[in-house]
């Protein structure tokens, strides 16, 4: 052996044993850090970790998944229509889709020819933007075609014509829109509704179904500008994220009646400001039956200690849907303080300059795209929300339980024991896929 081998030879532990220790000390300081745990689910068939109380984690018993029966060929309208009909939606975004999806099956049900919607905005939302500065008309018209009948603009014999007004916003209980509405229809040719806000869809037939079903949640996309836009800021938000609705404005809160106490002059100020002379604040027994009927927003604070108690990382990001004015946020970023909107993601013109409908559209798009979402009040968009990620196969979805939250604290529950609550509440909300309010004619249950 030459004297270099058999240095070598001699040397090479004291080279090699070092290099032993140091490898996984560099992996650990090379590799990316792990994401944030809660998209974590167990494998099929897999428990949860023992002891986990992460809410993902929990093995659900059923899922909701779109029924089958709609997507297939729908029973064709006869070819002769007995009119036009518009319908008129009102409100944000969100209460303008409702009205559309309730007007989509009522053309097909009383067989008509549907002419494209008018989004009739009050002035409180400060909104001018109609159906197409939102969504996609050429797409509308496709997805639709078998269901029911879309027309961009009226037929010239009755295009200088305007239509004869049918509202049914405020009819409550259980009316025939085919009694109540038809001959209305028959007599003028062509009408604008507006939708009641509460008519079960459940009576109708098949086939005005199937068009409700379709049209609501397959032929509704963003138009191409605000899917871009809308694209831009999901790609911006770092991941994996959860997305929050969260609902906690002045007007919010003074629409309730609900007192709250620890709230900032600043907040109390604002409530009162919305508030009015119309809506006074419940007191005594009428506000604690209401407040334990889950009627009252649940603060800022209130839902960062639920998220804490369903074992939701404070390293999460979150990305905050919401619009302007949320009051006591600090109550929820002073524990999760990973969080994303819109105004710190976008260029400051671009959201400066965006109609509030298009703001509402890219909360909707990046809630339905998010890894996980949770709503602390089940409004409009958390309905639609929560349908749309039902379709995408995407059941890491919960809506918070105000009615819980209010009772078990009203009963003395307080610290560790309203945490075991709230997660034991929420947990079975969770693995059995309550609490979505799907309509189940468009959605139906599966057992895992």
């Amino acid at each position: 052996m030459s004297p270099a081998a058999a240095w070598c030879a001699q040397h090479r532990l004291r080279f090699l044993l070092p290099s032993l220790f140091l490898a996984p000390v560099l992996f650990f300081l090379l590799s990316p850090p792990s994401p944030p745990p809660f998209v974590s689910l167990p494998a099929p068939g897999e428990l949860p970790p023992s002891g986990s109380r992460l809410i993902w984690a929990q093995r659900r018993l059923v899922e909701w998944r779109p029924c089958g029966w709609w997507r297939t060929a729908p029973v064709q309208a006869p070819s002769r229509r007995n009119g036009y009909i518009r319908i008129d939606c009102y409100g944000g975004l969100n209460q303008l889709r409702r009205d559309l999806c309730d007007g989509i099956g009522v053309a097909r049900l009383l067989n008509a020819t549907m002419i494209l919607p008018k989004f009739e905005v009050a002035a409180y939302w400060n909104e001018s933007s109609g159906f197409a500065d939102v969504f996609d008309v050429d797409y509308f018209i496709e997805q639709t075609r078998g269901y029911v009948e879309v027309m961009k603009d009226l037929p010239v014999e009755i295009a200088s014509k305007e239509p004869f007004k049918v509202d049914c916003s405020k009819r409550k209980g259980h009316f025939d829109y085919v009694e109540s509405v038809l001959p209305a229809l028959l007599e003028h040719q062509y009408i604008s509704l507006t939708p009641a806000m509460n008519q079960r869809r459940d009576r109708n037939p098949s086939y005005a179904k199937a068009s409700y079903c379709q049209g609501c949640y397959s032929a509704l996309r963003l138009n191409k500008k605000v899917h871009s836009k809308a694209v831009e800021l999901l790609q911006a938000i770092p991941k994996p994220f959860l997305s929050l609705h969260l609902r906690f404005e002045p007007d919010m809160v003074a629409y309730s009646r609900c007192a709250y106490t620890g709230l900032s002059s600043k907040s109390m100020d604002s409530i009162e400001a919305a508030r009015g002379e119309g809506r006074k604040v419940l007191t005594g027994d009428a506000a604690r039956l209401w407040r334990n009927r889950g009627k009252c927003p649940l603060t800022p604070s209130e839902t960062a200690f639920i998220l804490q108690a369903l074992d939701i990382p404070t390293n999460t990001n979150i990305y905050l849907a919401a619009g302007d004015g949320l009051m006591e946020l600090e109550g929820f970023t002073s524990v999760y303080k990973n969080i994303y909107t819109k105004s710190s993601l976008l260029a400051h013109e671009d959201f400066e300059n965006m109609h509030g409908n298009t703001k509402a559209a890219l909360d909707y798009y990046v809630s339905v795209n998010s890894d996980a979402y949770i709503a602390t009040f089940f409004g409009n968009m958390d309905k639609m929300v929560t349908a749309m990620r039902t379709m995408q196969g995407l059941q890491k979805t919960l809506v918070l339980s105000r009615r819980d939250f209010a009772n078990y604290t009203a009963a003395g529950l307080a610290g560790e024991q309203l945490a075991k609550a709230m997660w034991d509440v929420h947990r079975e909300e969770y693995i059995r896929g309550r609490g979505s309010a799907l309509p189940e004619y468009c959605f139906c249950e599966f057992k895992l």
